[in-house]
């Protein structure tokens, strides 16, 4: 799902930032933005909040799809999101600031 809202070149940015492949299980097809604090909860658009994943972990990660057997849950994904973010950004990174 494409947000119209996250500029282009903050989308480009992410993407090269996360070697135009899915942080959490390396696929390179089917590229999405995940908002790690979602903007309902008032998570906001810039890099520090943002993560590239498959089209298949995003849809784990918001419970649309099942995980398979072998595959993380939700929980797991996410908790795979604020350590990838983490160890970006430390030590100024925390998910909590808007």
């Amino acid at each position: 799902m494409i947000s119209a809202n996250i500029p282009n070149s903050v989308r480009k940015a992410v993407y090269k930032r996360d070697g135009y492949m899915c942080a959490l299980c390396g696929d390179p097809r089917h590229l999405q933005i995940h908002h790690y604090r979602h903007r309902s909860q008032g998570g906001c658009d810039h890099p520090m909040n943002l993560i590239t994943v498959c089209a298949y972990c995003h849809g784990v990660l918001h419970g649309n799809l099942p995980a398979c057997s072998d595959y993380m849950g939700p929980d797991e994904l996410d908790q795979a999101c604020a350590e990838y973010l983490g160890d970006y950004y430390a030590p100024d990174w925390y998910p909590y600031d808007g």
